[in-house]
């Protein structure tokens, strides 16, 4: 009797395999046929919308459960991200990062989680609307995947920083930015020209005008911002971008690890938080 032989598309270089293959005969990577590693890498190949659009809406999930938690019900406030804003204890529930989540509650998968969380309805708007000019951009210039990866790892990277400066509760997408902003002044430095000297002196106005921000207004993490940016440029210069290294099958894999922790961390937040609102 026959066998039937199913075929699918490598997660990886989107060519035409059997699904019983251990290495694609094509880009090499191993198993391509595994559910959650195809998963995370079929979205990463369709374009930096579907990427940001899932980073985004995750972004807005968890600010409206953290909301339907507990708002804050302290009275009004003239800071300008103060309004709609959850309480500390749903931030807590739901992953904010620091040195008291850290140490008291050894919470160390914070420091992914905390990169979806908001302190109010600005908060979120000011983030989200950064994320989707610059995500677009590194998107473009690196790839989904090592764009993935620097926002990922950039925004862990400056909530640790912000954590050994002693920083003790902190939310917010902007590290993860501040990492989008860092690898794109590398990129423009480094590939020179008309269009990346132009790129670099857009971006380095991003730089500074968060430098400012962090300076004039209270309650701001400079420490994650500064690690966020640093990190940034490390990743970039590590991972290379587009057009000096083309997106290769190790680049998809750490884009897809970075997707698969994201999505492990965020759902353990969000079970984690029912279930001790109902202890």
């Amino acid at each position: 009797m026959n066998e039937t032989i199913r075929s699918i598309l490598c997660p990886s270089c989107r060519r035409l395999i059997s699904s019983d293959e251990k290495n694609c005969p094509y880009c090499g990577m191993k198993n391509p046929g595994s559910g959650l590693k195809g998963l995370a890498l079929s979205w990463m190949s369709g374009g930096e919308d579907s990427a940001l659009k899932i980073i985004i809406a995750a972004n807005v999930a968890f600010f409206l459960f953290s909301i339907l938690i507990g708002a804050r019900t302290t009275s009004f406030s003239m800071h300008p991200f103060s309004f709609l804003s959850p309480g500390n204890k749903s931030l807590i529930l739901l992953g904010a990062t620091g040195v008291f989540p850290i140490d008291s509650l050894h919470r160390w998968w914070t420091i992914i989680s905390a990169n979806y969380l908001h302190g109010g309805l600005l908060h979120l708007v000011f983030n989200m609307l950064a994320l989707s000019q610059l995500g677009r951009l590194a998107a473009r210039e690196y790839g989904v995947a090592r764009m993935l990866s620097i926002y990922t790892l950039g925004g862990a990277f400056g909530f640790f920083v912000s954590y050994l400066a002693g920083v003790t509760l902190t939310i917010g997408a902007s590290a993860a930015v501040c990492s989008l902003i860092g690898a794109m002044l590398y990129y423009g430095k480094s590939r020179g020209g008309l269009y990346g000297d132009l790129l670099y002196k857009r971006i380095g106005g991003w730089a500074v005008g968060i430098f400012l921000f962090g300076l004039l207004v209270p309650g701001i993490n400079n420490w994650g911002h500064g690690g966020g940016l640093g990190a940034g440029i490390a990743l970039g210069y590590l991972l290379s971008y587009t057009e000096k290294r083309p997106e290769s099958s190790i680049h998809r894999t750490v884009g897809a690890a970075c997707a698969l922790a994201t999505a492990a961390v965020l759902l353990w937040a969000a079970g984690s938080s029912v279930y001790y609102m109902g202890v």
